[in-house]
C-alpha cells in the first residue's frame, strides 16, 4: 500500500481552493435539494417528491381504489428501491400520514390495519399493514396514460417517473401541508374541495377576480378533525391576501344537562394536530396544580368519536366561564399558523397569495388539458389511418384473401396494390394475378398491418358500417378537439366542466365531503374573581411555626386545641372563606398570594408551605393574612425603611412571589401590617417609641421606602397605625389590652429618635 502511495500516478489528485467557497457550494446545493425534492410542495399537484412517487409506484402495483390491498412493506420496497433511494421507515410513515383520517381531509391512501390514532399512537410495521389507492389518489393520477405531465429518469436511470401528477383537484389547498427547509419554511391548512373548485369555477369567469372576492366562497380552512374558527374575518383575509397569518381554532363542545341541576361539558372535536392523550395530560395537571379551580375532573370516553368529559367543581359554575379559562390554559384552543411557501412552477419558491396558489393550479390544469388532448388527437389519426385501410379491405375483400392466400409476402403486396382498380375473385393459384407496381393508391405499412391481424369473424356483412360510424365519430371528436385546442375559451369551459364533475363526485353528497370546521365570534375572555368561579363556603386556616398549612371546614373556634407535628404548634389561626386569596410576606421582602380554595384539607396535617411558593429556605414568613381589595399595607424592614403600598400591588400571579421592600443585607422585611388611622408608631430593639402622622410616609408600589425611625444601635422591632384620637394600644405581661391616649411624649417627626416605651409595655416590644 505504501508503495503505490508513493507512486505519483497512484495519487488523487488535490484541489485547491478557498475553504469559504467550498463550504458555501456544497451547503448551497444541499440547500437546493431540500427546498425542491423534500421540503415545500409543488404548488401544481401539491406534492412532494416523497408522496409522489408512493402514489405513482402504487398506481404501477394497480393497487386501485376498487381491488385488493397489498403489504405495506412491498409498497414502501418498491418506493425506495425504483423511485426514492431514502430510508424505508420514512417512506412509511409518510405513506401512513396519507391514511391517516385525522392527519388528512382527504386520504390519498386507503389503510388496512392499524395506521396509527389521534392519541398520538404510531402505526404498526409495515409488514403488518395493507393499503390502496383511494378515490382521491386515482383523481390526482387520471391523465398519466395520455401524456399528461413530463417524465423524468429515476435516480438510477433505469426507470421513468413523472414530474408532476396530473391532478384533477388543487390538492394543495386540500389537504395542505408542512414543511421545514434551509432558510424557509411551509405550512398550509387543509380546506374543503367543494369551496376550492367553487373559487376556481369564479376565477375562470373572472380571472382577475380579487382576494376578498375569492373569500366568499373559501371562508377559511376545513380541518379533518373539525373545531371551530374563532379568528376575524379581516385577519383571515389579511391572511389569504399575503399568504402569512394564523387562525385561532378551538375544540367544539357542549352543555350535557344531568338532571336535577347538574351538568357536564362534553368535547366531541379537537384542535387539529393535537394529541388526544397529551391534551388529557395537561387537563389533568391543570386539576392538579388548581390553575383552573372550578374544574373537578376529565374523563376520556372516547370510541370511534372524541368524547372528552369536563366535570365541574360546583354546579354554579358558569359553562362559558369554565371553558373560556380552559381555551387559555390548555390546548383545546391552539393557534395555527398559515405560510403559504410553495414550488409555484415546480422549481421557484415563492409566498404566494391565494389567488395565486389557484391560479397556479388552473394554469397547470390548461396545460394538461391541451397535452391530453393532442395525445387524444395522435391516437385519433393512427385509429383513422386503420380504419380507412379495413374499410378499402372491405371493399376489395376477394382481392385481399387472394393477396393472403397465395402471394409469399402479403404485407409487402398489400402495401403495394393499387386500390383503385376491381378485382375478381380467383378460384385457383392459376387463376391467381400478381398485384401491380404500389401506386398512389397503396395501402400503409400500419394499414396493411391491420389488415393481417384482423380476425376472420370479422368478415361479416355488418362490418364495414360499424367502421364507417366509427370513423365518422372520431372525425367529429377530432374536429372538436381541433377547435378546443384553437380556442382559449372552450379549454376554459372544457376545465370547468371537469371541475364540476370532481365536485359532484368529492362534494357534499361523499361521504367525507361536508364542511367539517365552523366558524364563531371568539369573544372575550375577562379575568374573573375568584368568588365568582368557586361556591364560597367558610373555612378556618391553620399555619404552624414550621410552615404547615392547611384549611378546615367551617369556623371552628380558635381556642379549640388542634394537632401539630412532634415539636410544631400553631402560629396563625384564623377564620376565613373559600373565595379569599391570602397574602405571604417573607423576611425576602416578597409577597405570595395563594387561594384559599387550593390549600390542602384539615384531616391530615396540611401541606409544607414552600410547596406552594416559591418561598426560600433562609427566608421567614413575617405574616399570613386575607387580602382585602382596595386596603393598604404598612411595611418595613429591620433597619427601620418602610413605605405605604396597596393592597392590589403585592398581589402575585406566579408562585415566585412579587418583590415589594427592597433590601440590603443584613437587613430583612420585618413589618407588614394593614394600614388604619392616621398615625403611625414605631419601636425599635432599644425600647424606644416614636410617634408621628400617617401622611408622612410615601405610598409606593415597590422600594425601600424611607426612614421610621433613627436608631443608634440595633434596629426596628415593630410598627402599627392607628387613630391618634382613639389612642395607642398593646397587651401588657398579663394580658390585658392598654391603651394611652396622652401620646404627646412620643409625638415627633418622621426619623427621630423616640422616647423610652411606657411602663406595662411588652417587653417583646411588639404592639399586638
Amino acid at each position: 500500500m505504501s508503495d503505490l502511495l508513493d507512486d505519483p500516478n497512484m495519487r488523487p489528485e488535490a484541489v485547491a481552493e478557498p475553504l469559504r467557497r467550498a463550504i458555501g457550494e456544497r451547503y448551497l446545493t444541499y440547500a437546493l435539494s431540500t427546498i425542491m425534492h423534500r421540503a415545500l410542495p409543488d404548488a401544481r399537484d401539491g406534492l412532494k417528491p416523497v408522496h409522489r412517487r408512493i402514489l405513482y409506484a402504487m398506481r404501477e402495483l394497480r393497487l386501485n381504489s376498487t381491488g385488493g390491498f397489498r403489504k405495506s412493506a412491498k409498497i414502501s420496497g418498491d418506493v425506495m428501491g425504483n423511485y426514492h433511494p431514502h430510508g424505508d421507515a420514512a417512506i412509511y410513515d409518510a405513506m401512513a400520514r396519507l391514511a391517516q383520517d385525522f392527519a388528512v381531509r382527504y386520504p390519498l391512501v386507503d389503510g388496512q390495519g392499524n395506521f396509527g390514532n389521534i392519541d398520538g399512537d404510531n402505526p404498526a410495521a409495515a409488514r403488518y399493514t395493507e393499503a390502496r389507492l383511494t378515490a382521491f389518489a386515482e383523481a390526482l393520477l387520471e391523465g398519466l396514460a395520455e401524456d399528461a405531465v413530463d417524465y423524468r429518469d429515476n435516480y438510477d436511470g433505469t426507470l421513468r417517473e413523472p414530474v408532476v401528477l396530473p391532478a384533477s383537484f388543487p390538492n394543495l389547498l386540500a389537504n395542505g401541508s408542512s414543511g421545514i427547509a434551509v432558510g424557509m419554511a411551509t405550512n398550509i391548512p387543509p380546506h374543503n374541495i367543494a369551496e376550492l373548485i367553487d373559487a376556481c369555477l369564479h376565477l375562470i369567469k373572472s380571472p382577475e377576480a380579487r382576494d376578498e372576492t375569492l373569500l366568499g366562497h373559501i371562508p377559511g380552512p376545513d380541518f379533518p378533525t373539525g373545531g371551530v374558527i374563532v379568528e376575524p374575518r379581516e385577519s383571515i383575509a389579511q391572511a389569504y391576501l399575503t399568504g402569512r397569518g394564523s387562525f385561532r381554532l378551538r375544540a367544539r363542545w357542549q352543555v350535557e344537562d344531568l338532571g336535577r341541576g347538574l351538568w357536564q361539558i362534553v368535547i366531541t372535536e379537537i384542535p387539529y394536530q393535537v394529541q388526544k392523550s397529551r391534551l388529557i395530560e395537561r387537563i389533568a395537571e391543570l386539576i392538579q396544580t388548581r390553575k383552573v379551580p372550578i374544574l373537578a375532573d376529565v374523563r376520556d370516553e372516547s370510541a370511534e368519536d372524541i368524547r372528552l368529559v369536563l366535570e365541574p367543581r360546583s354546579r354554579n359554575v358558569d359553562p362559558d366561564m369554565l371553558m373560556g379559562m380552559m381555551f387559555r390554559n390548555s390546548d383545546l384552543e391552539v393557534r395555527f399558523s398559515l405560510n403559504m411557501n410553495v414550488l409555484i412552477d415546480g422549481v421557484t419558491p415563492r409566498v404566494c397569495s391565494l389567488r395565486e396558489v389557484l391560479r397556479a393550479f388552473l394554469d397547470f390544469r390548461q396545460e394538461v388539458l391541451l397535452r391530453r388532448s393532442r395525445h387524444r388527437m395522435e391516437k385519433i389519426d393512427h385509429r383513422l389511418e386503420v380504419l380507412e385501410g379495413l374499410i378499402v379491405a372491405f371493399l376489395n375483400l376477394d382481392r385481399v384473401i387472394d393477396i393472403i392466400r397465395y402471394d409469399d409476402e402479403p404485407k409487402a403486396a398489400l402495401m403495394r396494390e393499387d386500390w383503385g382498380r376491381t378485382f375478381v375473385r380467383a378460384t385457383s393459384e392459376a387463376d391467381y394475378v400478381p398485384p401491380a407496381p404500389e401506386g398512389e393508391d397503396g395501402l400503409s405499412e400500419v394499414q396493411a398491418e391491420a389488415i393481417l391481424n384482423m380476425r376472420l369473424r370479422s368478415l361479416r356483412r355488418l362490418e364495414e358500417m360499424e367502421l364507417r360510424a366509427e370513423r365518422d365519430a372520431l372525425m367529429a371528436e377530432r374536429a372538436g378537439l381541433e377547435d378546443l385546442i384553437e380556442d382559449a375559451a372552450l379549454q376554459w369551459a372544457a376545465i370547468a366542466d371537469q371541475l364540476r364533475e370532481v365536485k359532484k363526485t368529492f362534494g357534499k353528497s361523499h361521504p367525507i365531503g361536508a364542511r367539517r370546521t365552523t366558524f364563531a365570534e371568539a369573544g372575550s375572555i375577562e379575568e374573573v374573581p375568584l368568588e365568582a368561579m368557586i361556591e364560597r363556603e367558610p373555612i378556618t386556616v391553620v399555619c404552624s411555626r414550621m410552615g404547615w398549612i392547611r384549611a378546615m371546614t367551617g369556623h371552628i373556634d380558635l381556642n379549640r386545641e388542634l394537632k401539630f407535628k412532634d415539636g410544631d404548634g400553631p402560629r396563625f389561626l384564623f377564620h376565613a372563606e373559600t373565595t379569599d386569596r391570602l397574602l405571604v410576606f417573607g423576611t425576602n421582602g416578597r409577597f405570595y398570594t395563594l387561594s384559599a380554595a387550593n390549600l390542602p384539607g384539615g384531616r391530615g396535617m396540611g401541606e409544607p408551605l414552600r410547596l406552594m411558593v416559591d418561598l426560600p429556605n433562609e427566608a421567614e414568613i413575617v405574616t399570613l393574612f386575607i387580602h382585602r381589595p382596595g386596603g393598604k399595607l404598612l411595611v418595613a424592614s429591620s433597619t427601620g425603611d418602610g413605605f405605604v403600598v396597596p393592597e392590589e400591588e403585592v398581589l402575585a400571579q406566579t408562585r415566585a412571589g412579587k418583590q415589594v421592600l427592597n433590601l440590603r443585607a443584613p437587613a430583612r422585611a420585618q413589618v407588614c401590617r394593614p394600614v388604619t388611622g392616621d398615625h403611625v408608631a414605631c419601636v425599635g430593639e432599644n425600647r424606644k417609641v416614636l410617634v408621628f402622622p400617617l401622611d408622612e410616609l410615601p405610598e409606593l408600589g415597590r422600594g425601600k421606602g424611607v426612614r421610621l425611625q433613627k436608631f443608634k444601635d440595633g434596629g426596628l422591632s415593630d410598627a402599627t397605625t392607628f387613630a391618634l384620637a382613639d389612642g395607642l394600644s398593646w397587651r401588657d405581661p398579663a394580658g390585658r389590652t392598654r391603651t394611652e391616649t396622652d401620646l404627646d411624649e412620643w409625638l415627633a417627626k418622621r426619623a427621630s429618635s423616640g422616647r423610652m416605651a411606657p411602663r406595662g409595655f411588652p417587653r417583646d416590644n411588639r404592639f399586638n
